[in-house]
């Protein structure tokens, strides 16, 4: 005759949930998110600060430009306009 097991001391071990290993799982993806999130803005940083010494270095006159001399290249004219209307009455 075979000894009597209980069918729940023995299935509860193996089908009962495993709330140690949901909270492991839990930290690891709230870690990954942590580490994905500080990428991504430490990415966004280097992109924007690249981006602006980009700009910057554009907008300066290069010193070899032989045609700068603190003014622009060609000529700003003003505008001639009326101040006002001529209206008859």
């Amino acid at each position: 005759m075979r000894p009597y097991i209980s069918s729940m001391s023995n299935g509860v071990r193996n089908r009962g949930i495993s709330w140690s290993g949901i909270g492991r799982t839990l930290l690891v993806e709230i870690l990954v998110l942590l580490a994905l999130s500080f990428v991504v803005v430490r990415y966004l940083e280097w992109s924007s600060d690249a981006n602006q010494a980009e700009f910057m270095s554009a907008t300066k006159p290069s010193a070899s430009d032989p045609n700068h001399s603190g003014e622009f290249s060609t000529p700003i004219q003003a505008l001639n306009v009326r101040a006002g209307c001529d209206r008859k009455a």
